[in-house]
């Protein structure tokens, strides 16, 4: 029952919180976008529903806090890419319906080669509640300033697999070194990590902890 007043919450408030969500490029304009929801270049292979833009948006709260993120990372001579913010509650929707459909293996081997379709909810790479839905979670990576170019973290975003954990054992010292820039980084700036996923970070004081939004991405 709780669950459905906050359903209906939602519906009924979505549009007027939507507009105290901010797109990150405004606040940060170099920051790099590389938003394959938007695309069928993801886990899935098709276009994601609810992304009609490839452009992110996050809460003020969040967006604050990642400006501050972006000038330390500036100060070392790196950047940030942005995979995915806020989604909508019907891409996550789209997630679990591709997730029932055992037979539909399109990206397995470039996003889940080791790990059987069935067990990603039980392992927690997709979750019938996420997040990014709050709009104060994101996915992303840290570039080289000068050329653009990712920096090795060791696994790419959203390839799941214990690789892609914090603290595995399976990539160099250096990968690392790597993951921890952006995990100290963004730890100092207010966002926890989530274990499961290197590149997947949550403001602590997210200010929407129980609302999950459905307004597109656009």
């Amino acid at each position: 029952m709780k669950i459905f007043f906050q359903i209906i919450l939602c519906l009924f408030l979505t549009n007027a919180f939507s507009q105290e969500f901010l797109y990150i490029h405004n606040i940060i304009p170099d920051v790099v976008y590389d938003i394959r929801y938007n695309s069928a270049d993801n886990f899935m292979g098709v276009h994601v529903e609810g992304y009609k833009k490839s452009v992110a948006m996050l809460s003020q709260e969040a967006s604050a806090a990642l400006k501050n993120v972006q000038d330390d990372l500036a100060a070392k001579g790196y950047g940030l890419k942005v995979f995915d913010a806020y989604r909508p509650q019907k891409a996550v929707n789209h997630f679990i319906r591709w997730a029932k459909v055992s037979s539909d293996t399109l990206k397995k081997r470039i996003y889940y080669p080791d790990l059987s379709k069935s067990v990603l909810f039980e392992l927690g790479y997709i979750a019938e509640r996420s997040g990014h839905t709050r709009g104060s979670t994101l996915d992303l990576t840290i570039v080289y300033k000068e050329s653009g170019a990712e920096v090795d973290m060791g696994s790419p975003w959203d390839f799941f697999g214990d690789i892609s954990h914090h603290g595995t054992k399976k990539i160099s010292k250096e990968q690392t070194a790597n993951r921890n820039i952006l995990l100290n980084t963004m730890r100092k700036n207010g966002f926890r990590r989530y274990d499961n996923e290197w590149w997947h970070y949550t403001l602590n004081d997210e200010p929407y902890p129980d609302i999950y939004f459905d307004f597109d991405v656009k």
